[in-house]
């Protein structure tokens, strides 16, 4: 029986998971969604969501993780050999993110820096693309799409620096790696972003900004868009189908509660994207009162969001402006490190078991070519490469495998029953009819008219020659840059299934030990 890596502490896995799912997308995705969305209203499709998706398909996860005991490909070959390729699906799909995420998180920790003294100017948006060497002092761009021209040193360095930190954290192990940085990032951002947010709603336009934020608007809950807009967000959101969630609870101890530890996450993580809304929307506020304008004028979100409004409303900020900013951007480092750190874990763990090599061969090599990848987007042209695979992985990768996960295991093998069983050995809430019903019926239904939606919008469009491509990119770049990373995952996937496991690895799925403790 294998010797398998534990948490800690039930504190530690707790952590690492909500670390984990408190990314970038909590602080600028989840508050322009929800405004788009109907503002207050919009909570209510987003709670159904939570308790009919997000944390039924937590549990799901845990409960495979935690039974099986291996990582995404091992945990499925052990379920049934034959969907082996759905685990390194997703694992190449996180090593794909992995390789731009950390470039991100660069940016933010040199727009920590920038903080003082404003060193973005008075046009931060005209500085973002000079920052990362698309455009000269003229404004003019130096690549286009598909170019990378020269490696730009102000992401070069703190890119080589973030990888730097997730490499060690993954070379201390599970107990003294992850859940150590966990326990100093997780407490630290909350820490900040709550200075944040106390910040935020002292300024004036504060409360015009959170009016605009929770006013319900009941009428657009009746919109398809709206409820599908509620399940993406909970399902990005969560590290679903990231192999990520399913790699962690492998390493939980033999009593862990399953369902009370997804019931923590879910709302943890929840509860992280209302006060990343709250503080947003106070800002965004303030930059209304002081502009002249209807928030609805200044509301953005994602990379325009953190590197051009945010600046700009750390210039217009009474006073303590870089303090402010530093805060801002060091909640976006440390969110974005934890994040980080578990999408790694996902084929650091799948390549050690797989090939049977040792934690540290497998974080040298596959962090060491994930770093190498992510070199890419430390070129003058990286921020086109970034655009083109974070939109085609996310639009046809996440979803789609989070689709095919819960059809495969509930549809095609039957293992709900026997996965409740399993859940409820050790949880303290028991799973009845609302977690059948949930991943039975409603889960795959909304995910399937979710990837209509995004075949609809996404993927016809790419064939409409009157509207063009995405962003208006040349068929060679979207080719090359988007499709072929799209479906790379699902290839390299099912070309990893010809190599034979060790056979004794594949048949253990039981615990290392009888008398581990309740985690």
């Amino acid at each position: 029986m294998e010797n398998r890596a534990q948490w800690g502490t039930r504190l530690g896995f707790i952590l690492a998971a909500v670390g984990s799912a408190v990314g970038l997308g909590n602080i600028w995705r989840f508050p322009a969604t929800a405004y788009d969305s109907g503002g207050g209203a919009f909570f209510i499709p987003y709670l159904i969501a939570l308790l009919t998706a997000g944390i039924p398909l937590l549990i799901m996860e845990f409960s495979l993780g935690h039974r099986f005991r291996g990582s995404a490909p091992l945990t499925f070959s052990r379920m049934n050999k034959k969907t082996e390729w759905l685990g390194w699906w997703a694992v190449f799909v996180s090593f794909v993110i992995s390789t731009y995420y950390g470039a991100i998180i660069a940016w933010s920790i040199m727009y920590a820096y920038f903080s003082f003294g404003q060193k973005w100017g008075d046009s931060p948006g005209a500085f973002l693309y000079e920052y990362l060497g698309l455009t000269d002092s003229s404004g003019e761009f130096l690549v286009s799409a598909g170019q990378t021209g020269s490696f730009v040193p102000g992401v070069l360095i703190p890119l080589l620096f973030v990888w730097a930190i997730v490499l060690f954290v993954l070379f201390k192990g599970v107990r003294r790696g992850i859940e150590v940085a966990n326990r100093i990032f997780i407490p630290t951002l909350v820490l900040v972003f709550l200075v944040i947010v106390i910040r935020a709603i002292t300024l004036d336009g504060a409360a015009q900004g959170l009016n605009a934020f929770f006013t319900p608007d009941f009428s657009k809950i009746w919109s398809a868009e709206v409820w599908v807009a509620a399940y993406g967000q909970i399902f990005f959101s969560l590290s679903i189908a990231f192999a990520i969630m399913i790699t962690y609870a492998s390493y939980l101890k033999k009593d862990s509660d399953i369902t009370g530890n997804a019931f923590i996450v879910g709302f943890g993580n929840s509860s992280f994207e209302l006060l990343a809304g709250i503080g947003v929307f106070a800002t965004l506020g303030y930059l209304a009162n002081v502009s002249g304008v209807a928030v609805s004028e200044v509301v953005d979100g994602g990379v325009g969001l953190a590197f051009a409004v945010f600046p700009t409303i750390i210039n217009e900020l009474p006073g303590m402006n870089g303090f402010f900013g530093f805060l801002f951007f060091a909640s976006l480092v440390l969110a974005g490190l934890s994040s980080l750190i578990s999408i790694v874990e996902t084929y650091v763990a799948g390549f050690s078991e797989k090939f049977n090599v040792s934690r540290n061969k497998a974080v040298l090599i596959g962090g060491g070519l994930a770093t190498l990848v992510s070199l890419l987007f430390a070129t003058q042209g990286g921020l086109f490469f970034l655009d083109a695979a974070d939109y085609f992985i996310n639009q046809f990768g996440v979803a789609f495998i989070g689709l095919v996960e819960v059809v495969m295991v509930v549809w095609v093998l039957r293992k709900l029953g026997k996965i409740q069983e399993h859940a409820n050995s050790v949880s303290s809430i028991k799973l009845g009819l609302w977690w059948k019903v949930s991943l039975g019926f409603i889960t795959p239904i909304i995910l399937g008219y979710q990837m209509y939606k995004l075949f609809e919008l996404n993927l016809l469009k790419q064939f409409d020659t009157e509207n063009g491509n995405y962003e208006g990119y040349a068929d060679a770049f979207i080719l090359y840059g988007g499709w072929f990373v799209a479906a790379g995952a699902l290839i390299l996937g099912l070309l990893l299934t010809l190599k034979k496991w060790n056979p004794e690895l594949l048949g253990e799925s039981a615990y290392s030990s009888k008398e581990d403790k309740a985690v």
